[in-house]
C-alpha cells in the first residue's frame, strides 16, 4: 500500500536567513511520521534579498530530491504565492506554513491528525501570538472582515498555518482571478473546518514583510473578492441617507412656518451637502473597486508569473 503524500507549501519573502531551519525542521518532523511521504514547495515571491539563491541551494542539497523551488517574476503577494505552491502540489494533504520559523513545523502532525479524523481543513490556533502590536491588529481586522463579509464562524480562528485535503485544493486552484484570497477560497469550498492548538514562536530574525499598505490591500481584497455585502451596505446606507434628507427637508419647512423670523443657516446646509457628498463618493468608490477588479480580471491579469523553477535549473 502506497504512502499518502504531504505537500508543505511555503511562500517566501526576505527569508534567506530562516528558510533552511524551517526545511530542516520539516525533514526532522517527517522522519517521525514515517507512514507518509512528503514534498516541500518553496515559492520566492520576488524577494529583494538572496532568498532564491537559498532556495536553489536547499533544493540541490536535498537528499530525497523532494524540494521544489519556484521563483516568481515579481512580488505578487503572499496569497498569490500560496496559489502558485498549491498549483504545483501533488499531496493528498497540503500544509501551508510561514518561512520565518514562527509556525512550528514540528507540530504539523496535529494538523494532519485532524484531517485523518475527518476534517477537510485544520487551522492552527495560538493561545499566545508572538507578533508585534501592528501585526496583531492586522490579524484582528482580518478575522473581523472574514466573519462579517465571508460568513466565517466567529469561533473559528484562521491563520497562515493550516492543512487541507486534496479535494479542497483542487477546487481552490480552479479560481483564476487576479485577486486570490485564500480563506475566501476555503470557505466557499467547505465548512468542515476545525482549529488545532499549536505553539506560536517568537520571530528570531528579521521582521514581517507586511506593511500598512499591504495589510490595507489585503483587507480590500477580502471585502471585494468573495462578497457583495459592501454593495448591499452601500445600498442600505444610501436609503438611510435619503430618508434622513427627506426628514430634514420636512423639518426645515415646518420650522420656517413656525418660526418665520429664524434664518436657515448656511453652515447647516453646507454640512449636510458635504456629508451627503462624501457618502456618495464612498459608495461610488466601492462600486468602482468592484468594476475595476472585474475589468482587470477580464483582461486575464495573472495571479502569478513563474520566472523559473529549481527543476529547470537541474534539467
Amino acid at each position: 500500500m502506497s504512502k499518502k503524500l504531504i505537500s508543505f507549501c511555503i511562500p517566501c519573502y526576505r527569508s534567506e536567513n530562516t528558510l533552511e531551519d524551517v526545511v530542516r525542521e520539516i525533514d526532522e518532523t517527517m522522519q517521525k511520521m514515517d507512514s507518509f511521504d512528503y514534498e516541500v514547495i518553496l515559492v520566492n515571491d520576488g524577494s529583494p534579498d538572496n532568498t532564491w539563491g537559498k532556495i536553489s541551494e536547499i533544493a540541490k542539497k536535498s537528499a530525497l530530491k523532494n524540494v521544489l523551488g519556484i521563483n516568481l517574476a515579481k512580488n505578487f503577494g503572499q496569497h498569490a504565492a500560496i496559489m502558485a505552491a498549491l498549483n504545483a502540489s501533488a499531496g493528498d494533504y497540503i500544509v501551508c506554513l510561514d518561512d520565518d520559523g514562527q509556525t512550528p513545523a514540528d507540530e504539523a502532525d496535529k494538523l494532519i491528525a485532524a484531517l485523518e479524523n475527518g476534517a477537510d481543513v485544520a487551522y492552527a490556533r495560538y493561545s499566545h501570538k508572538q507578533h508585534n502590536l501592528f501585526r496583531n491588529f492586522g490579524t484582528a481586522m482580518n478575522e473581523w472582515m472574514a466573519s462579517a463579509m465571508l460568513g466565517k464562524p466567529k469561533d473559528l480562528y484562521v491563520s497562515s498555518y493550516f492543512a487541507v485535503k486534496r479535494f479542497v485544493v483542487d477546487e481552490m486552484v480552479k479560481y483564476e482571478s487576479s485577486y486570490p484570497y485564500v480563506i475566501g477560497l476555503v470557505l466557499r469550498t467547505t465548512r468542515n473546518i476545525v482549529n488545532v492548538d499549536v505553539t506560536h514562536r517568537k520571530r528570531e530574525v528579521g521582521q514581517s514583510g507586511y506593511t500598512l499598505g499591504k495589510l490595507f490591500a489585503l483587507w480590500i481584497n477580502g471585502f471585494t473578492a468573495f462578497s457583495i455585502k459592501p454593495l448591499r451596505i452601500a445600498t442600505f446606507a444610501g436609503a438611510v441617507f435619503a430618508v434622513l434628507g427627506i426628514l430634514y427637508g420636512i423639518y426645515t419647512v415646518i420650522k420656517k412656518f413656525i418660526l418665520p423670523d429664524v434664518q436657515i443657516g448656511f453652515s447647516a446646509l453646507m454640512s449636510a451637502v458635504v456629508f451627503m457628498g462624501g457618502a456618495i463618493m464612498l459608495m461610488l468608490g466601492m462600486i468602482g473597486e468592484y468594476l475595476g477588479r472585474l475589468y482587470i480580471s477580464q483582461n486575464k491579469n495573472p495571479q502569478f508569473v513563474i520566472r523559473e523553477t529549481t527543476r529547470d535549473e537541474n534539467d
